[in-house]
């Protein structure tokens, strides 16, 4: 069955389609495209989903699956938020 491996950082996005057999996990795909190697990827860094929905790596898959590679947050998403307000707040306030 085919199935997409993706991975995506500043540097931008890579995609690889690889053919395992059937019943095969998120492990098995992620092996298969050697996409750690080619990126030198450290998978113990890493969480992994399929089209969005957090997966673990015996998770099986099906024909047609998107296996995504997941970096840690680098900023807590509320924390991004309140830093994007305050900056909204303080332009605003320049301009008076």
């Amino acid at each position: 069955m085919r199935i997409e491996v993706c991975y995506a950082d500043a540097r931008g996005a890579t995609r690889i389609e690889v053919d395992v057999e059937e019943g095969a996990s998120v492990s098995s795909a992620i092996e298969a495209s050697a996409i750690a190697t080619r990126l030198s990827l450290d998978l113990s860094d890493l969480t992994y989903a399929v089209f969005g929905r957090r997966a673990a790596a015996d998770t099986a898959l099906a024909e047609g699956d998107r296996v995504e590679l997941l970096r840690p947050l680098s900023v807590d998403p509320k924390e991004a938020r309140r830093r994007r307000a305050a900056k909204k707040a303080s332009i605003a306030g320049n301009r008076r």
